[in-house]
């Protein structure tokens, strides 16, 4: 009891320094424990999207769980009947709940063989039209139909007539007419069961997600009452039950990632359990596939977010071991009166092993809230430093967020330890010396730390690099290889490598400056200079916490708008313009063949003579898409695949683009800086001679290509034509230029000699001619529209345009749109939110730790101070001598973080390509650096550094020089 006091006085003696180590754990715990709430979070969104897109892209249900067995001679009908009314026992009682989810159907459909149905009055209907029809019964399916014709089944016969409908297919396809009477003509059916056809159904709404299978697959059933279909096949078996099967549907909107075990699981019992009792089953659930990936993806996002934070963690545990040391530095001659009076080092560590538990479990408490707090600020990114108002996170506190706490709590509490382990080697008398002797080196300086780490970074640069060339020259994506976590963590210990070496050079250039103008110098600067030059270990820890804190924040900053600036250019650069889409082409090109047993004719000469016929395109109208409203500009851009090529004697294929060049100048997106002259020269070169082209420089490099030269182009069915190379481009809208990797050479290739021979990467080429020129020489074949919007257009105006103007479209891309499905990507919103959080953090940081750390400074200078006031300096003196210790020290640690940071983000953002896919990235990964983002970290700066002097001269102000000098004297 007495101990918990003396640490309660400690904690209360020191308590702005303890309430501070206390924020940097809240901090530092919240930080942590947001990781796993927000990948669930992110994760849960991202389950419901992935399954919503499933459905739209395959236009089914996303929640379908359906599974069937086809009953065999195999087993006795007994037996089958006893397995059908166990397997509805297990699907209702055990599968369905198995889900843990809403299921708004479950239905049974039961079906036999098919039979032949023979019109009981053949005077009626003609008798010698084939119908063969299977009986069918789905349980709840009066309540999903409506009637086109007639009425539903009744439940039981009426008269000893079984009354069934049909589909509209089923009417036309075996002829039947509502209100007559068939009966089964079969030697292998029981009893001959009359049926009549009482009327005709079809889907009640065509949203409806009751149905499994469209209509048109019912167009040869009879679709009876369930009820008498479970008593007169099932369990008397009067026919032969062939098929039965189980639909549920689940509500996927529901689904929480703790579902996707379940699903998984439930999916896999129902294999088991149906394959262990009937020989032929089929379980199908369309979801399955995209949620088996889903541990894949929450690893992947999971490392990215350690990855990502290892910077901010790194900081804050410096921060954490910088208050920590400024604590003990205040104690340490008390731990070495406690040493000196017989205390043992394991009593001394336990008493601030309790303070540490103690901080601990505050944190513990509370931080897991701040990391929720955190998880929506992460949600909320929109862009780096950029919020708006989407749909928040789904963000709940679980298990792992206090596990997660709990582990960065104990680390935490280490770190806090390390400066206390150091103390107990001193003993009164060395920390005295210690104290009269501040210019000797540092721990990290002593034993070389900065170099070891740089050389580590370096190495980790060289690595990347080498990876990243090999990618690109082998074509290969970064789904060829695993994210390394490493590319987060190598440019955190090159900050802290570069930060250590340039403070290891910053005394000797302190001491350089003294010496150039100590004859000139006032005695303000000169006394500053004094104790900067004499007490760089003093000044040290502040130094690279300010350092190292700016230079994470300007890395986080300038990472995180490259990565979006260059996500976003990708995407315009793929996709040309604002809107890329084809207009559906009249042509007299013959109806493909069917195929199948009906109507197939035999192949006669003239019919492959049509086939090789060279096709006539109409083209449709240009003029009314320059017209619609929000649309800036139109251009003609013709695009011809694999086109093949002559130069001399050699032959190869490209790309061949056919443009107008005024059009495609005003429409077409291109970033500045890609090429050796301005895009528009290229186009005035083209515009000088119709037969001109620019060629890729892949195709001048492998065919020796100058300006000047002949090509030949064209492609199949189309007579050659010459053009004149007018111009070599790298890049080109739309066009890739980077290696192709070819699985089929790769395949080929079982040999280091074949492999000389298969070539594995493919170099794509272009040919860009004039679109006038190609139709007129060679053929007018369809081309794309490229459109620019107005920068106030949004599209759903112009998707309604096209739809009011009723202009056919086949197919349509939206830069815009991909746009935002990129900034949606759960892996995006990771780097936009975890990079603005490590940017709001280290400023935070860098401001508290920056007062604490003056402030502590000055009350440990009151004699200091108070003796030159007594000496005769002035208050205004004092002022300027703090002025030039702050920018000596916080200053210099300032422009040290502003060049490091600078420095790390030019050597170590471009290797973010690692996490994208190498081969696609055109443009060439930029490096981006916004004013913006400079403007804030100086007025930060300037307010940190004004506020630090204001208190600083407030504190000064009121130092009272005989109590200093009584001080002293104590």
């Amino acid at each position: 009891m007495a101990i918990l006091v003396m640490i309660m006085r400690k904690m209360i003696k020191n308590k702005w320094l303890e309430f501070s180590l206390l924020l940097g754990l809240i901090i530092s715990v919240g930080l942590v424990s947001s990781m796993p709430i927000y990948t669930s979070a992110i994760l849960q969104r991202l389950l419901v999207k992935d399954l919503e897109l499933l459905q739209t892209n395959s236009q089914q249900y996303s929640g379908i769980f359906w599974s069937s067995v086809y009953l065999t001679g195999e087993i006795s009908p007994e037996e089958s009947k006893q397995a059908i009314i166990n397997a509805d026992a297990y699907m209702s009682q055990s599968i369905a709940p198995a889900f843990q989810l809403p299921i708004p159907n479950l239905v049974t459909e039961r079906s036999t063989d098919s039979w032949n149905l023979v019109p009981v009055d053949a005077n009626k209907i003609d008798n010698k039209v084939s119908r063969r029809a299977d009986i069918t019964a789905l349980s709840g399916m009066d309540e999903h139909v409506r009637i086109v014709d007639g009425k539903l089944p009744s439940a039981a016969p009426v008269d000893g007539v079984v009354e069934a409908v049909v589909v509209d297919q089923g009417l036309s396809l075996l002829k039947m007419v509502v209100g007559q009477e068939y009966v089964i003509e079969d030697d292998t059916a029981k009893t001959p069961i009359k049926f009549k056809i009482v009327g005709v159904v079809d889907r009640k709404t065509y949203d409806d997600v009751y149905w499994y299978n469209p209509m048109s697959s019912y167009k040869a059933s009879l679709l009876v009452s369930y009820d008498w279909f479970e008593q007169t096949i099932t369990q008397e078996q009067q026919l032969m039950l062939r098929f039965s099967s189980w639909y549920m549907t689940v509500d996927y909107s529901r689904m929480k990632l703790d579902s996707i075990e379940r699903f998984i699981q439930t999916h896999q019992r129902t294999e088991n359990y149906l394959g262990n009792h009937f020989p032929n089953i089929s379980v199908k659930a369309p979801a399955l596939k995209t949620l088996t990936g889903y541990y894949a993806k929450e690893e992947k996002l999971r490392m990215m977010l350690w990855s990502l934070n290892v910077p901010v963690m790194i900081m804050l545990a410096y921060y954490l071991f910088m208050v920590s040391n400024l604590i003990i530095d205040r104690q340490k001659t008390e731990i070495a009166v406690l040493r000196s009076r017989g205390a043992s080092r394991l009593q001394i560590v336990l008493g601030y092993v309790v303070e540490g538990v103690m901080l601990g479990a505050i944190a513990l408490l509370f931080g897991p809230f701040v990391g929720l707090s955190l998880t929506k600020v992460l949600g909320a990114s929109n862009g780096f430093l950029e919020f708006v108002q989407r749909a928040t996170l789904d963000v709940k506190l679980n298990q792992e967020a206090f596990q997660y706490g709990l582990y960065a709590v104990l680390c935490s509490v280490l770190m806090t330890l390390l400066p206390v382990l150091f103390a107990m080697k001193a003993t009164i008398v060395g920390h005295k010396q210690q104290m009269a002797r501040q210019s000797g080196l540092s721990f990290w300086h002593k034993f070389g730390v900065d170099i070891v780490l740089l050389a580590i970074s370096m190495y980790g640069l060289y690595t990347f690099r080498r990876r990243m060339s090999d990618m690109q020259a082998l074509g290969l994506d970064t789904t060829d290889l695993q994210m390394d976590p490493l590319l987060f963590l190598v440019p955190a210990l090159f900050v802290l490598g570069a930060s250590f070496l340039l403070l290891r050079i910053y005394p000797y250039l302190v001491r350089l400056l003294y010496r150039l103008g100590r004859r000139w110098w006032p005695p303000s600067l000169y006394s500053t200079l004094l104790q900067v030059g004499r007490s760089t270990t003093q000044y040290q820890a502040i130094m690279v916490f300010l350092s190292v804190t700016l230079a994470t924040g300007l890395f986080s900053a300038s990472a995180a708008r490259t990565i979006n600036k260059n996500a976003g250019e990708k995407i315009m650069y793929s996709n040309g313009a604002d809107i890329t889409m084809q207009m559906k082409w009249e042509d007299d090109a013959p109806p493909p063949s069917m195929g199948g047993d009906y109507g197939s004719e035999p192949v006669t000469e003239e019919s492959l003579a049509a086939a090789k016929k060279k096709v006539q395109f109409s083209e449709p109208p240009f003029l009314p898409l320059t017209q619609l409203n929000g649309v800036e500009q139109a251009a003609k851009v013709f695009t011809k695949k694999e086109a093949g090529f002559t130069v001399g004697k050699e032959r190869g294929t490209a790309t061949l683009m056919g443009i107008d060049t005024d059009d495609f100048g005003r429409t077409a997106w291109m970033r500045n800086g890609l090429l050796d002259h301005h895009f528009y020269d290229y186009l005035n070169l083209l515009a000088v001679n119709p037969a001109a082209v620019l060629v890729s420089r892949t195709m001048a490099d492998q065919y020796s290509l100058k300006v000047g030269d002949p090509i030949y182009a064209s492609w199949s069915g189309v007579e050659s034509t010459m053009f004149q190379v007018f111009g070599i481009v790298d890049y080109w809208p739309s066009w890739n230029p980077n290696p192709l990797f070819t699985d089929r050479a790769a395949a080929s290739s079982s040999s280091a000699s074949s492999n000389a021979k298969n070539k594995k990467v493919k170099d794509p080429m272009l040919i860009v001619g004039h679109l006038s020129y190609i139709q007129n020489n060679m053929a007018l074949e369809p081309y794309e529209v490229w459109l620019k919007l107005k920068p106030e257009t949004k599209s759903q105006e112009l998707y309604q345009t096209l739809e009011d103007k009723q202009i056919p479209i086949t197919k349509l891309v939206d830069a815009k749109q991909d746009l935002i499905r990129s900034k949606n990507d759960p892996f995006l919103l990771a780097i936009n939110g975890v990079m603005t959080l490590g940017f709001i953090i280290s400023i935070v940081i860098s401001f508290c730790g920056f007062l604490l750390y003056w402030v502590l400074s000055l009350s440990g200078r009151v004699l200091q101070f108070g003796i030159l006031r007594a000496m005769g300096v002035s208050f205004r003196q004092l002022i300027l001598m703090l002025v030039g210790e702050q920018l000596l020290t916080s200053g210099a640690a300032v422009a040290i973080g502003l060049l490091t940071g600078h420095l790390t983000s030019r050597l170590f953002v471009p290797m973010f390509q690692l996490s994208m896919q190498t081969s696609s990235q055109v443009p060439p990964f930029q490096v981006t650096f916004d004013p913006r983002d400079q403007i804030q970290l100086y007025i930060i700066v300037t307010v940190m550094l004004s506020m630090g002097l204001l208190i600083l001269g407030t504190m000064l102000s009121r130092i009272k020089i005989h109590q200093a000098v009584k001080l002293g004297e104590d």
